[in-house]
């Protein structure tokens, strides 16, 4: 008999990890390798009878304690083996964490003859930051499987019907057994319908349902970012079988502002004043998404310093209750490239009021050119 695998080396995970860890390996590794997405793979239904057991004995603290002090031996007379229980009870132990995940298989465990579940489909849009900060409606146009039309999702030719299943009877599942582990799987055959369809429909070829492009329009509400998502529930994929339509999934992208630049529900914006501005103080007009607004720059503002206008930052997604975000400006003083003679008379007087060493006034090219041959080219020292 081969010696049995460490259950922690079957799930990829430390001999710390925490119930969470322990739970989204066995979710990955178990979409892996189930049997209705390996039909007639071995080795994957091993992997997989694998899998359930280490996950029954770790999800579980009393028998991970007793794995973890005595082995396998601690736990093999606890509890009869997870290959040997019916898939509903590994499932139950997660919770409805595989609810929909295979799906695509079939009936699941919705029973004899259950329409299995249609495809959940995903969309994306991108909208303004200034549309983000309102909201707006957007319309989609994709491509999902709707029902047949000349059979109405039955997939048989019109005026005939499906028959049932002479592998599994018309249950949709079928019991594997191998030694002592006992496996209830989507019957292969009918893919967990219970029945067949021996005289399909010309128009879907059987399968019931055909690709169409359809379109719907999208509420998005105000203070979404990128990245966050918006699900319309029963808009994807049309089941098989009769079974409940899938999801849409509206993936949300905000292009990048010109002035304004986001973090979370802040919105940061740099604005540029005059040093006469910044050391004398100023009212100055600034932009927001809501309107023009007046910033008070008080006397001795400092460049980079930070001026916080509450409630002018993005509002919370989750609802009109919710607390806007703030505006932040940054100040940036600005340093003229080029001043007329006035701005530079004015700015070497206030230089000797300072007591600072400034650059002495440039010299025009034919008064440098006139210093040189008179013999004053020299730089003078105070």
């Amino acid at each position: 008999m081969p010696a049995e695998r460490d259950y922690y080396e079957v799930l990829g995970v430390s001999r710390t990890a925490s119930a969470e860890e322990i739970r989204k390996a066995y979710k990955r590794l178990a979409a892996k390798y189930h049997p209705d997405r390996n039909q007639g793979d071995d080795e994957a239904i091993e992997r997989f009878k694998e899998v359930q057991e280490a996950a029954e004995v770790l999800s579980d603290a009393d028998k991970r304690a007793r794995y973890d002090r005595f082995g396998h031996e601690g736990v093999r007379g606890g509890a009869r083996s997870a290959g040997a229980q019916d898939l509903g009870d590994i499932f139950g132990a997660f919770g409805d964490l595989f609810e929909g995940v295979f799906n695509s298989g079939g009936g699941g465990r919705g029973g004899r003859g259950a329409g299995a579940r249609g495809e959940t489909l995903q969309a994306q849009v991108r909208i303004d930051l200034t549309e983000a900060f309102q909201g707006c409606r957007r319309e989609l146009r994709f491509s999902r499987n709707e029902p047949c039309d000349k059979c109405q999702g039955s997939g048989c030719r019109p005026g005939t019907s499906p028959s049932t299943c002479s592998t599994c009877r018309g249950h949709g599942q079928v019991v594997q057994s191998q030694g002592f582990f006992r496996m209830q799987t989507t019957c292969p055959a009918c893919r967990g319908r219970g029945t067949v369809v021996k005289d399909p429909c010309t128009d879907c070829r059987g399968q019931g349902r055909g690709m169409k492009e359809v379109v719907r329009e999208v509420s998005i509400p105000a203070g979404i970012d990128t990245g966050m998502q918006l699900c319309l529930r029963g808009e994807g994929e049309a089941g098989l079988n009769g079974g409940p339509r899938g999801d849409l999934y509206v993936n949300v992208e905000v292009r990048r502002h010109p002035l304004f630049q986001r973090d979370g529900q802040d919105l940061m914006y740099r604005m540029p004043i005059t040093f006469a501005q910044a050391a004398l103080g100023a009212e100055i007009e600034i932009p927001t998404l809501k309107g023009k607004e007046t910033l008070k720059v008080r006397p001795g503002t400092q460049p980079g310093e930070v001026n916080r206008l509450k409630g002018f930052g993005m509002p919370d997604p989750r609802g009109a209750s919710m607390k806007s975000g703030d505006l932040l400006v940054e100040i940036q003083v600005e340093v003229p490239r080029k001043l007329s003679a006035d701005q530079e008379e004015l700015l070497r007087k206030l230089a000797e009021l300072d007591h600072k060493d400034v650059m002495p006034q440039r010299k025009t090219f034919f008064e440098q050119v006139k210093a040189f041959f008179s013999g004053d080219s020299e730089d003078e020292e105070d």
